[in-house]
């Protein structure tokens, strides 16, 4: 019993600290592709560093005969961040993170045609509310029409969602690879797509931090990426699905009070109703299949 509430209190931490990535990011005045190589460059390092002091090495067989999924899953990798750091810019922290939930919609709508699952009247009308809460989410309503709305932001948070359910999609697909081992290469393709994209788009040598720009990033790579992602992997294999499905939902909680309590970002009451259907659509829909499923 008390393992079990390390690992709880393990996985729940980790999600905690996804949930400020985006208070973080505020301090970073860096371009977001810039950002996502730092990222993927120590978050991996700080992962295989893991692993050689944990004794352990990567399973080469296995990254072998599931390399190009890996690859492709790595640029999508890439894409993503960049988006949702790009979502950050143009809208609160809620809207975007509250958004980018939407990935897992996007899975259930595709699974039937890539993943061969079949598509229940429930999936369809959790989908259904997590895009009106979206909705509302993204301030149209509010606002009496997306010509006075920058949805900007709101745009590159949905473009995200689609490129993490991509890599949901593409995960379910490897076979006989650990989620370290599947993380730490995921990481590196990512980084080695970055690093000659922002060499050849961006003036490296004109970009310059200040000591609080440089923590802030500090942190984003090695607590947001590698200690995060450790953490996660450590726990989530002595959890139930269940317990996964729950806890998941700490990140965009945790999100939304950063923006109200710490960035002051604003919040009526369209955009709160909308978070809950966000929410609470794709959180029960996850509990009510794994508790259904097939044993």
């Amino acid at each position: 019993m008390k393992r079990l509430f390390s690992y709880r209190f393990q996985f729940i931490f980790s999600m905690a600290i996804f949930g400020t990535m985006g208070l973080f990011s505020r301090y970073v005045p860096l371009p977001s592709s810039v950002i996502s190589m730092v990222r993927g460059i120590l978050g991996s390092v700080f992962l295989l560093l893991l692993l050689k002091l944990q004794g352990k090495g990567l399973n080469w067989a296995a990254i072998r005969k599931n390399l190009l999924p890996l690859c492709f899953s790595g640029v999508c990798l890439a894409c993503d961040w960049i988006l949702f750091l790009e979502a950050y810019r143009y809208t609160t922290v809620a809207v975007a993170t509250l958004c980018y939930y939407l990935a897992p919609a996007f899975v259930v709508l595709l699974s039937p045609f890539l993943l061969k699952e079949r598509l229940t009247a429930l999936k369809v009308a959790c989908v259904g509310v997590a895009v009106f809460g979206m909705v509302l989410v993204s301030g149209v309503i509010q606002s009496g029409g997306a010509a006075n709305v920058d949805l900007r932001g709101v745009i590159c948070a949905l473009i995200a969602a689609c490129f993490y359910a991509t890599i949901v999609i593409l995960n379910k697909k490897l076979t006989d690879l650990g989620p370290m081992d599947r993380t730490v290469m995921q990481l590196t393709v990512c980084a080695l797509v970055l690093i000659p994209y922002n060499f050849v788009n961006h003036d490296m040598t004109a970009l310059h931090l200040d000591g609080v720009g440089l923590a802030a990033l500090l942190t984003l790579a090695i607590v947001h990426t590698g200690v995060s992602y450790a953490l996660y992997f450590g726990s989530f294999q002595h959890l139930s699905a269940q317990a996964v499905a729950l806890f998941s939902y700490v990140d965009p909680v945790v999100a939304v009070f950063v923006s109200a309590l710490l960035l002051h970002e604003p919040m009526d009451a369209l955009c709160a109703l909308g978070a809950v259907l966000v929410l609470g659509s794709t959180m029960f829909g996850e509990l009510w299949e794994e508790r259904h499923a097939p044993s």
